[in-house]
């Protein structure tokens, strides 16, 4: 039943048989898309998601430099210097739920929509999320396994190549294997954000949570730390 008001009293009635709006709502018969707005990638990068009903289909498909973030503060800051020229792929790591508990990126939808729009070649590939995704911007999101578990994107460096189809669902770093089996994950700075404002409470749910495919989760806990392996942990 639908609930609607008639002058100030709560009524009910049928809901109607057809969509009264099908540019909003439509049937199984005639849907939008063949599939969801979403879509999973992997590759040689881990797994991610990206949501492809936003991203227009030119811009589907990216193969460019790396340009590597500690921190969407990072980033932005080289937006303001001009910094950001050409096409690249921002790997914006350490921002999954181990290493800062996987904060919103608010900040870096609205630079990358506008070097796009400027005609840049751009995309994101991070362990972190970003609500609604990326506007209009090829965002690889959630990245797992996360930078600070040494997953993958810990061992890119500066100027890889990456290809990333959102088409084909597949992510890649175009570095020779030997090379990249070789290479020694980078320390994720995550300092900056396990201590002060409370922080230092939420160590534990650090410590135990799991990775973003799975939830993020830390409410379920295989093993409680002792006192001593959480200070051995944290330090």
């Amino acid at each position: 039943m639908e609930p609607y008001l008639d002058d100030l009293a709560l009524r009910w009635r049928d809901p109607p048989a057809q969509s009264r709006d099908d540019t909003v709502v439509r049937g199984v018969a005639a849907p939008f898309d063949r599939e969801g707005g979403l879509r999973r990638l992997q590759g040689n990068l881990g797994r991610a998601v990206v949501k492809i009903s936003a991203v227009a289909p030119e811009f589907r498909l990216i193969e460019a430099p790396a340009l590597i973030f500690e921190s969407q503060d990072a980033m932005l800051a080289a937006f303001k210097a001009g910094e950001l020229v050409g096409d690249f792929v921002a790997v914006v790591r350490g921002q999954g739920p181990r290493a800062n508990g996987m904060p919103e990126l608010h900040k870096l939808t609205p630079i990358l929509a506008a070097l796009q729009d400027r005609g840049q070649r751009v995309a994101l590939l991070t362990d972190g999320r970003m609500s609604g995704a990326s506007g209009k911007v090829l965002a690889a999101i959630h990245v797992t396994p996360e930078a600070a578990d040494e997953g993958p994107l810990s061992r890119l460096r500066e100027g890889d190549l990456v290809h990333i189809d959102a088409e084909a669902g597949t992510m890649h770093a175009i570095v020779d294997l030997d090379v990249w089996q070789s290479r020694t994950p980078a320390t994720v700075v995550t300092a900056g954000n396990h201590f002060g404002h409370g922080r230092e409470l939420f160590a534990l749910m650090r410590r135990q949570v799991g990775p973003a495919e799975q939830g993020a989760c830390s409410l379920f806990l295989d093993e409680m730390p002792t006192g001593e392996q959480a200070m051995e942990r944290d330090a």
